[in-house]
């Protein structure tokens, strides 16, 4: 085993691009004050590499790494440093049979909804920079027509620093997953047997977090066009927690894939934290584009940063796509190299993407928060071009978070956003963005006598352009104005920023 993959491994071919970026921003409200804004500029260079394997089927890896140097002159002049890394890689040790997946990430996260919103490179006074890794060795083995049978097993953390990271705990998790699967032999029936358990282990928190789940799912196709479904589990879970955390579980849904453009699941049950409700639907035409998506789960932070690190995304012609391997998307050109969750939620702006990109993808910049939480998330978008040279998009989003170690804790991120671009010529292309955020915490959550909720208003207008093959620029202007029901966190901000980056 270790001879043929080494020898696979020999004949990888390894493309190495440096690159370096530089950007200035102003902003007339850099601490995001209402009694005390400040003037501001911040000056940034980026030294960075992209390495990226080809050449092999069996073994598949990319590397992003960036290196930030930042100097602020206003009235607090500062210098700072800052990592970005978005590793990602992949290999068949044993031919359809034994495979290992990894990933790694560096950015610099937002740690609470109602600080400052600004990039660290502004400000960081509500940013950690949260470092994410995982390893994942799994096995896959078909049993002939009758079933496929699946084991994996993971082992991975989450580790953050930062002036604003003192209350966020680091976590070591392990976890393994196992399962059979219906094969060829059944037809219009289908069926499902699931395990998986998961240890977390929190250190400075009060207690480690376990969750252990076992689910079976039977299908039926009633035609090539509809089907329904229905699962039975058991969950059973220990974490610190004001309610109960184990029970049964039961759902019922349906499928319907009318045609190749139009796909909509749907299914409803209960779980032993209350009612459970999941839908994820697409629809596509040659201009537009619909997507929407539902689902609601256990979760904590360090299990949201690891699976957002470990989701491949491509940025082509300034559309974001996702993958499962690291095949680019099909018939897409001129696209980046692949890129983990967590660095294109932190950089879209660099990539040409705006707000209303993420959104359908469930990608953000969340905030970091220790406990064990009911997370129920709701995003949708729709894309559509206009012509050769315009196109438009909306987005809607809404996540809640309820937090099991206290009654009553939750916070709620809900907003919508729409964006026009058009490309004035092949190289420049200009695009605007308007959104509306509002982002709201229960009195329990915050500790406080009354509940937070703040009305974010955002104007940005933004012109890319391409001076040559390896050679971009950016020019971008920002609005934006928060409305809050807490005295003295109302803030209005405008800024201006331009940026450059080289490839060699």
């Amino acid at each position: 085993m270790v001879l043929g993959f080494a020898a696979d491994a020999q004949a990888l071919d390894w493309r190495f691009v440096p690159s370096v970026g530089a950007s200035a921003t102003y902003s007339d409200n850099a601490n995001q004050s209402s009694s005390n804004p400040e003037n501001e500029l911040s000056l940034a260079v980026t030294p960075a590499f992209t390495l990226t394997s080809s050449g092999s089927r069996r073994v598949q890896a990319s590397m992003t790494y960036g290196l930030s140097a930042v100097t602020r002159f206003g009235k607090d002049n500062s210098n700072d440093i800052y990592h970005r890394l978005g590793a990602l890689g992949k290999a068949e040790l044993v031919e359809d049979f034994l495979f290992i997946d990894g990933s790694a990430s560096v950015a610099q996260n937002l740690v609470s909804l109602f600080g400052s919103p600004a990039d660290a490179s502004v400000n960081d006074s509500n940013r950690a920079t949260a470092s994410v890794y995982s390893l994942s060795p799994h096995l896959v083995k078909r049993l002939g027509s009758f079933a496929t049978a699946r084991a994996r097993y993971t082992t991975g953390g989450a580790l953050f620093d930062g002036g604003a990271a003192g209350s966020i705990s680091d976590s070591v998790t392990h976890s393994f997953t196992a399962g059979l699967n219906s094969g060829s032999r059944f037809n219009d029936l289908s069926w499902a047997i699931d395990y998986s358990i998961r240890q977390a282990n929190n250190r400075g928190a009060t207690r480690d977090s376990t969750f252990e789940r076992a689910t079976l799912s039977l299908g039926y196709a009633l035609s090539r066009k509809f089907r329904v479904f229905a699962t039975y589990g058991e969950d059973r879970n220990d974490f610190l927690s004001a309610t109960d955390t184990e029970g049964s579980s039961y759902s019922v849904g349906f499928g319907w894939t009318p045609n190749q453009r139009t796909s909509i699941e749907a299914s409803a049950g209960e779980r032993y934290f209350g009612r459970t409700f999941s839908l994820s639907g697409a629809y596509r035409t040659r201009a537009s584009n619909w997507t929407v998506r539902y689902y609601e789960d256990v979760s904590d932070v360090s299990q949201q940063l690891q699976n957002q690190s470990g989701r491949i995304f491509w940025v082509c012609g300034g559309r974001l796509f996702e993958t499962v391997d690291f095949t680019p998307p099909p018939g897409q050109t001129s696209c980046s190299s692949p890129l983990p969750g967590t660095l294109i939620s932190q950089f879209y702006t660099q990539l040409g993407l705006t707000l209303a990109d993420l959104t359908p993808f469930g990608l953000g910049d969340a905030s970091l928060n220790n406990g064990v939480f009911i997370i129920k998330s709701l995003n949708a978008g729709w894309s559509w071009r206009l012509g050769p040279r315009t196109s438009v998009g909306v987005s809607v989003f809404d996540t809640r978070r309820l937090y099991q170690a206290v009654n009553d804790a939750e916070d709620t991120t809900q907003g919508v956003s729409g964006t026009v671009s058009y490309r004035l010529t092949p190289r420049t292309a200009a695009n605007a963005n308007l959104g509306y955020t509002r982002n709201s915490a229960t009195s329990a959550q915050l500790g406080t006598p009354t509940r937070r909720d703040d009305d974010t208003a955002s104007l940005n207008l933004g012109v890319f352009h391409q001076f040559g093959k390896d050679l971009s620029g950016a020019l971008n202007y920002r609005h934006q104005q928060r409305d809050s029901n807490i005295a003295n966190a109302d803030f209005t901000e405008n800024s201006l920023s331009a940026s450059m980056n080289m490839r060699f």
